[in-house]
This record gives structure tokens, sequence and C-alpha cells, in this order.
């Protein structure tokens, strides 16, 4: 029964990866694209809504948990002896913690914290200073995640792929 569990076990990393990955591309080529194409007093109610709507608990699972559960993998796949499938399992493990938990922590989550707390006044009397401020330094931090995520993803991948040679 766990042999046949195993390539779905083996796969999940990557799958969650994608996710993430994909998350962040698309506020990279889209959403934020979108939200620069509107008055800046709609993009930052517009950003507030998007920024509370995202905390709730499937993205949270799936944003957290997403090295936790590459690491049990990579530890599943040591112990059955897939000592190169492990390794990429946990750099993919570590390059999406330093490279996408640590700068949303240091630098997205302050920036998104700064917006929410902008009045109606600040916004009316200087709305296009503050979105451009926001835009271009949250969309660049958010690019740099979303590169990042797709490395772990290629990391996940490989090791899926060392893991299963007739995958």
């Amino acid at each position: 029964m766990m042999s046949q569990f195993l390539p779905v076990l083996r796969a999940v990393p990557s799958v969650l990866l994608g996710l993430m990955a994909g998350f962040l591309y698309a506020f990279s080529v889209s959403v934020m694209a979108g939200l620069d194409r509107i008055d800046p007093a709609h993009a930052i109610t517009a950003m507030q809504g998007i920024n509370a709507a995202v905390r709730n608990p499937v993205f949270f699972v799936t944003y957290f948990l997403t090295p936790v559960v590459t690491l049990a993998v990579a530890g599943r796949a040591w112990v059955s002896g897939e000592k190169r499938s492990a390794r990429l399992l946990v750099a993919a493990a570590v390059v999406y913690g330093a490279g996408v938990l640590i700068p949303t922590g240091v630098v997205n989550v302050p920036l998104n914290n700064a917006l929410a707390a902008i009045s109606e006044v600040q916004i009316s009397a200087n709305g296009a200073v503050l979105w451009a401020e926001y835009s271009t330094q949250w969309g660049l931090w958010n690019t740099v995640r979303c590169g990042i995520a797709t490395l772990a993803l290629v990391f996940a991948g490989l090791g899926f792929r060392a893991s299963c040679p007739a995958c």
C-alpha cells in the first residue's frame, strides 16, 4: 500500500511549489500591472482588499507548509536510500524559505501593513506618490520571490525525477 502512495507523496512538493510560484507570477505579470493602470486611490483600496483577502487558511497552509512538507518528503526519500532526491528536495525547501518566506516577512508584509494604515485623507492628498512607491518596491520584491519560488520548483522537480526515473 505504501509503495503505491509514494509517487503521489513525491509529487506533493512540486505541486505546492508550483502553486506558490504561480501565485507570485500572477502578481508580477498581471495583478500589479493592472493596478498600476487604474487611479492610484482605487489601486490602493484594491490592494488593501487583496491583502486582507489573502489572509485565509487555504493560503496560509499552502504558503507556510510548503517547506515543511518538502522537508518531510526529503526525509522519506533519504530513509528510502534516495539520497540525491533528498538533497534536491532539501535545496528546494531552503531556497523557498530563504528566498520567499524571509523577503515576504522583511519586505512585502511591512509594505502591506504600511499600505493598510493609509487613511482616506492621505490617499486623497498624496495617493499617486504613495501608490508609486509601494507598487515599485512591492512589485520588485514580488518578482524576486517569484523567481526564487520557481527555482525551488525546479529543485523539487529534479528531486522528483531523481526518485522516480521511470516518471
